[in-house]
């Protein structure tokens, strides 16, 4: 005969073994989802409620040098544009999957479990959801930090100038004396007595400074706000 004779048995137990095989795919495809799952419930676990921790062991051969960074740069910069660097626990934000992904490769490339994650970002996004700008590092030790990802939109190229009153006492009292001078010089001239002379204007600038002095106070005082340096890693609101 030109053609061979089916066997039926044969082509079950063939079949079977297809299915056997496919299954064995599928489980394994199954315990991977499953495992990446694990893996990122554990990051999400750790980035919002891990304990701090002062150091990861990481391979430093691995490592990026260009995202490492100290404490004293992060320091800086939060202090500039009025930033704060706070343990990941404490911001309110939302994870991108993105960030989770590299974690995991990074877990994956230096075999261990990364812990102690910050995040730089603007105050309002420890308390409420923003699109500011955050960075997530992970402690490498010594005050030596490493930047793993950074999200969300950048931020206003003049905040560091609009941050720079809050820096210190001197910079706002600068900012005030410049202010009422300003003022001052848009008040006409004898407005207040018949001849002008300079000790009307210095009057005037006088007590424009303490005019707008009052205000900054109080409203310091009312909403709780305080230095930049003060601010840049406490926890606190005010």
């Amino acid at each position: 005969m030109l053609f061979k004779r089916t066997n039926i048995e044969e082509k079950l137990k063939h079949l079977k073994r297809d299915e056997e095989v496919f299954k064995s795919i599928l489980r394994e495809v199954q315990n991977i989802l499953n495992a990446d799952s694990l893996s990122r419930e554990r990051i999400e676990s750790t980035i919002s409620g891990g304990k701090d921790a002062n150091a990861n062991a990481f391979d430093f051969e691995l490592l990026d040098s260009e995202q490492i960074y100290h404490i004293d740069q992060i320091k800086k910069i939060c202090i500039d544009y009025r930033l704060r660097f706070l343990h990941s626990k404490y911001f309110k934000g939302e994870i991108p999957a993105e960030a989770i992904s590299k974690i995991k490769h990074l877990e994956k490339e230096h075999d261990l479990e990364v812990k102690g994650f910050k995040i730089i970002a603007p105050s309002k996004l420890f308390k409420l959801e923003d699109k500011d700008d955050p960075l997530l590092f992970a402690p490498i030790g010594n005050n030596y930090f490493y930047l793993v990802h950074k999200w969300g939109n950048d931020l206003h190229p003049l905040r560091k100038w609009l941050m720079w009153p809050f820096k210190s006492v001197v910079n706002l009292t600068l900012l005030t004396v410049v202010i009422s001078y300003f003022i001052t010089t848009l008040v006409p001239q004898g407005l207040f007595s018949k001849s002008s002379s300079s000790a009307e204007f210095w009057i005037v600038f006088f007590f424009m400074f303490k005019s707008i002095a009052s205000v900054i106070i109080f409203y310091g005082f009312a909403l709780g706000k305080n230095f930049n340096p003060a601010i840049w890693n406490s926890k606190y609101f005010n």
